[in-house]
């Protein structure tokens, strides 16, 4: 069945688009560009938010008496719209001024200063007084927790956030709560962040078109903490930031800068710089062999083996189902994250045989996700106080702190990681993408399952952005099916199958964020162009595709730290330096 078409015009340019096309996609897809502040819309995922509230984007169509907001108006035919009339500048401008005069006027001191869409536009329309200022700013005071600033003086309402948590994530955490001039975002009743569901996956601050809503900056922290002749200081970095941090100076998305990062990381002063792919291929070892354990169980016979088995490396998703899903906390791997595995082994295995004392010790992660500077804190990962991972700084922290330092990025020479702890595989290159961690895991537990060697190792099936995906592998005869979600809803969905009986799946990768790493809530902005994250999955691909060795089990550095001290996958020690439990946080 053919899509019924309309044509209509834009400012002057015939345009035809299937029925049903805002005016704001169809004048984007011309190259008009019509400005927003609440609308945001990822193509190929389900973020999209289009309220209408902030009127930013009215335009006017010939016999329309009032203006029309363009992101939720649909085309018609024959329609005939203007984008850039005197009636709509002023109309813009307006609205900005009402916008701006309850906003708080500390731009200077902002953390989103520079990247802020609503001071783009107060730019863009020359605002340099306010007929409107003095209007009345809210009394609430600023709460900062583990992961999260929220400062509601500098929430303009636009909804994007409660969108993100209630639409996609369906954590609920954020809401409108009150009236009239005393409406505020919050979670409900008013409580703080740290009293409510939020995962601080950081999708709300992701989206947050001003300060509202922003991550807790730990970089002060962490240049005392480099300048301390005291302290060894090292550092671990994700895979998905080595994708997106080029985007802070002027790179395409997508563009792999390691080498750059890493001449970065020493010139920043870090005595040892490491990758966290090395501990994602260790996450492997752990994870894939609990896979086969609790399947051969399975199958010979044991009816007291939980499946499916859920993946957990991705610390928002866990806090969600310590929330939501406590009934199932016997379902999830227990294996640690990449980020803590490798804070436990540095200050252990590596910490010995430097013969650093754990207290001397700071380990430092580079995470493209909030969630993970709340996982650092966790009382789990900890020995007699002290935490395996000293804190966790973002992809955006980072590059502003590159940029404080004067360091020429771009003229930088491409350095490598340390050893032992920066030696990788492909494999775990892939963790920073949806699907990628069950593609890893696959490639070793084929090999494992069937002791057979596997000589296409890319399982193109789990690939791709689309929330759910389902896939059935073929293991020497033995059919495993496989699921993956990624954002929080999908995973709900999910989840709820499993709760009601009808799920037959062996084994589940969950990620919180769209597009699972690339998508965290502490990366460059994307500002709601999907484009960014397909550049960024085809460049982690990419990175898997040219590596030497693409199977976890094969990393030769791996194996040697079995050897010297783990002993085997899901041994005693492996068990208590690599696993961990989970708790029921389920709020009544």
């Amino acid at each position: 069945m053919n899509e019924k078409q309309v044509t209509l015009q834009i400012d002057n340019h015939s345009i035809t688009v299937p029925e049903g096309t805002t005016i704001l996609e169809a004048a984007t897809e011309i190259g008009i560009k019509i400005p927003t502040l609440c609308h945001i819309k990822l193509k190929g995922t389900c973020v999209d938010n289009h309220p209408a509230s902030c009127r930013i984007c009215v335009v006017e169509m010939k016999g329309r008496r009032n203006l029309a907001p363009s992101c939720s108006t649909k085309c018609t035919d024959g329609m005939v719209v203007q984008t850039s009339s005197l009636r709509v500048m002023r109309a813009r401008r307006t609205v900005l001024e009402l916008i701006l005069s309850d906003h708080p006027n500390e731009c200077l001191t902002c953390p989103k200063s520079g990247d802020c869409e609503l001071q783009n536009l107060a730019i863009l329309f020359k605002i340099h007084e306010n007929p409107f200022a003095g209007g009345e700013l809210s009394q609430r005071k600023k709460e900062v927790t583990t992961s999260i600033v929220r400062n509601m003086d500098k929430c303009i309402f636009c909804r994007r956030c409660e969108t993100m948590c209630n639409d996609v994530q369906t954590v609920g955490a954020l809401g409108a709560v009150r009236r009239g001039f005393n409406t505020t975002i919050a979670p409900a009743f008013d409580k703080k962040l740290s009293e409510s569901e939020c995962t601080y996956c950081g999708q709300c601050v992701a989206v947050c078109p001003v300060g509202a809503l922003t991550e807790r900056d730990n970089t002060n922290r962490l240049l005392e903490d480099l300048s301390n002749p005291n302290k060894t200081v090292i550092v671990q970095t994700a895979p998905a930031v080595r994708v997106a941090l080029g985007e802070e100076f002027g790179y395409p998305a997508g563009t792999i800068v390691t080498g750059k990062m890493v001449s970065a990381l020493r010139e920043l002063g870090f005595k040892y710089v490491f990758d966290t792919d090395f501990a994602a291929d260790l996450t492997i070892m752990e994870e894939a062999s609990e896979l086969l354990d609790r399947l051969t169980r399975f199958l010979n016979g044991d009816k007291s083996v939980c499946l499916p088995i859920l993946t957990s490396c991705c610390p928002a998703w866990v806090n969600f189902f310590e929330h939501q899903f406590p009934d199932l906390l016997d379902i999830p791997s227990t294996a640690r994250s990449p980020q803590q595995m490798f804070g436990s082994i540095a200050k252990s295995y590596w910490a010995e045989k430097m013969n650093i004392p754990r207290k001397k010790l700071v380990v430092v992660s580079i995470m493209p996700c909030l969630a993970k500077k709340y996982e650092c804190g966790r009382d789990e990962f900890k020995v007699n106080g002290n935490p395996d991972v000293d804190y966790s700084i973002t992809t955006r922290e980072l590059a502003a702190l590159i940029k404080r330092a004067n360091i020429g990025f771009r003229l930088l020479p491409n350095s490598d990681f340390d050893s032992p702890l920066g030696e990788s595989t492909g494999a775990a290159a892939i963790f920073g993408t949806t699907g990628g961690v069950m593609e890893a895991a696959l490639r070793s537990a084929y090999e494992w399952h069937t002791g057979k060697t596997l000589e296409n190792v890319n399982f193109k099936s789990v690939r791709g952005l689309e929330g759910i995906r389902l896939a059935t592998v073929d293991m020497d005869g033995f059919q495993l099916k496989v699921g993956i979600a990624h954002g929080l809803g999908n995973a709900r969905h999910m989840l709820n199958e499993i709760r009601n009986g009808h799920n037959d799946y062996h084994v589940i990768e969950i990620m919180a964020c769209p597009g699972g790493c690339i998508g965290g809530g502490g990366q460059p902005l994307h500002h709601g162009n999907s484009e960014i994250l397909y550049a960024r999955q085809r460049a982690i691909y990419n990175e898997d595709a040219e590596m030497p060795v693409r199977k976890s089990h094969e990393n030769p550095y791996i194996r040697q730290l079995y050897d010297e001290y783990l002993g085997k996958p899901l041994g005693e020690k492996a068990h208590l330096l690599l696993h961990t439990h989970y708790s029921n946080k389920s709020i009544d």
